[in-house]
């Protein structure tokens, strides 16, 4: 797992500028991940992540990659992969590589501690901030998992997800 991470520049960026449903066509090559692109390495597609709303830039923001598998989303040892990268307050950037093309699910957490673990209450609240694709609503516990699930069919494209904090 990595924890170094250098930003894209402003032309990636504004390539690959968020739409409609949180994704957008970007302009990336078509043979091999963008420089900094963290993840798989014999990734054959990647996808751009904003993380919106990070209060701090003490700790990580932790993106976990599940693979398109209702019984394997939020279980332990569900994850395709973790990556974590530095936290930056206000948004965090980074991009990550995927096996390929398809339907994928990322849930992000801002680790602010370093412990490498989302902490949480004597409930099992979570204390730290987190947040899922498709920014659905926690209100009343978990996301289902037909609502965290983003379709990436092709290479370089962008999503956003908003940190929510307790």
């Amino acid at each position: 797992m990595k924890t170094k991470f250098s930003q894209w520049g402003k032309a990636a960026m504004a390539a690959a500028a968020v739409g409609v449903g949180g994704l957008a066509l970007g302009a990336a090559p078509a043979h091999a991940a963008p420089a900094g692109c963290n993840g798989d390495t014999s990734g054959k597609s990647w996808i751009y992540v904003e993380v919106a709303g990070v209060k701090n830039s003490n700790g990580y923001v932790t993106l976990t990659l599940y693979d398109d598998d209702r019984s394997k989303f939020l279980a332990s040892g569900g994850s395709r992969d973790v990556e974590r990268i530095p936290a930056q307050a206000g948004t965090t950037k980074a991009c990550l590589k995927l096996p390929s093309n398809g339907v994928w699910a990322i849930a992000v957490y801002h680790d602010e501690n370093a412990n490498r673990k989302i902490d949480r209450s004597t409930f099992g609240l979570p204390t730290e901030g987190f947040g899922f694709t498709n920014n659905p609503s926690t209100v009343a516990g978990l996301p289902a998992f037909r609502s965290v699930r983003l379709n990436v069919a092709k290479p370089g494209l962008a999503t956003r997800i908003n940190m929510r904090y307790p």
